[in-house]
């Protein structure tokens, strides 16, 4: 693990510390935990622009599903 050194405005330090307060954690593992979401998030952008880059490079077409149209169950 390495240690870094971060620039933070004084109100976001001092949301920073109250939700450290209010979540038992430490700065480092809030800060962890947060550059954790941002980077799994990204990470599902990216997936997400694949698999639509995905569908405008081969559209769906209209014929691709009939084959199940016999096995749906319509609830009534």
């Amino acid at each position: 693990m390495k240690t870094i050194t971060i620039t933070l405005d004084d109100e976001v330090l001092q949301a920073v510390d109250i939700t450290t307060r209010t979540l038992k954690m430490t700065r480092s593992a809030l800060t962890q935990y947060a550059l954790q979401l941002v980077l799994q998030r990204q990470h599902t952008r990216e997936l997400e622009e694949q698999h639509r880059q995905g569908y405008l490079k081969k559209p769906v077409v209209e014929s691709e599903f009939s084959d199940w149209e016999d096995e749906q169950e319509w609830g009534d």
